[in-house]
């Protein structure tokens, strides 16, 4: 409350600014205005595939080749560019919070939130659901419970070490075709690059990923999509679910012909 007094915001019942030691009674409404974001991030005109949207978050299809956020290669070419200037077409303006940072390779959904008290309320509801394809054929379900390290002499590359921290992925098979297995995966950590250093490991890597030992014959980034999402909106309580469809280059690698 105190930080959302100061901060430029109110907290407001019965017509009056609220006190840390006021007495509230039941059936007083309380009307909170949160304190007003500045996005400082530079405004880049681009199109959005947006799965949903109110007051409170912006979930999008982020596509493959684009980066969620600024770096120094990429300035101006990054999600969060285009959210920005999106959001001042609308006469918005908030911070651009992104509550998976999806590889910039890596196609799907992205939730961002509008504001910090959505952000800390939905993460920890937030569900996911990639679609990878692996090379080689995974015939039974699993799951990878290896820590995660920083490669040697690399500051990219992750790879499973005992003093890591602990990472679990899940997978199934779901299709297969030209020597590759398409799985559902789902994670219950969020360590960087798990997904692809997990099947790595086991041997399977992704088509497409180089870096951990993919071919890219068939596809130019790793195959890996975030397909689908679910959360729990943290103002109405509702149960929201989506999905988005996988793409095609992503789908094509199974109808390849075995060379």
């Amino acid at each position: 409350m105190t930080v959302i007094k100061y901060e430029g915001g109110s907290v407001i019942c019965r017509g009056k600014e609220l006190r840390a030691h006021d007495i509230l009674s039941k059936g007083d409404v309380i009307e909170i205005t949160l304190p007003r974001e500045a996005a400082c991030i530079e405004a880049v005109s681009g199109s959005l595939d947006i799965l949903y949207e109110d007051n409170y978050l912006l979930i999008v299809n982020k596509p493959a080749h684009m980066p969620v956020h600024p770096t120094k290669v990429h300035q101006l070419d990054t999600l969060a560019n285009i959210v920005s200037c999106y959001q001042h077409e609308r006469g918005e303006n908030y911070t651009f919070r992104a509550l998976n940072r999806l590889d910039k390779d890596t196609s799907g959904c992205v939730i961002i939130a509008k504001d910090r008290i959505t952000c800390t309320l939905v993460q920890p509801t937030v569900k996911k659901t990639y679609i990878a394809v692996c090379e080689g054929i995974i015939e039974k379900d699993g799951t990878v419970d290896a820590p995660i390290a920083l490669a040697p002499y690399s500051k990219i590359k992750r790879c499973v070490s005992a003093d890591g921290v602990r990472a679990v992925t899940h997978y199934e098979p779901v299709a297969y075709g030209s020597g590759h297995t398409m799985c559902r995966i789902w994670l219950e950590t969020g360590r960087t690059h798990q997904i692809r250093c997990h099947m790595s490991y086991l041997g399977y890597p992704l088509a497409g990923d180089d870096l951990y030992g993919g071919s890219m014959r068939l596809i130019k980034r790793q195959a890996l999509h975030c397909q689908s999402v679910g959360l729990l909106h943290p103002v109405t309580g509702e149960q929201i679910a989506l999905s988005t469809d996988i793409p095609v280059e992503i789908q094509d690698i199974l109808k390849e012909p075995i060379i």
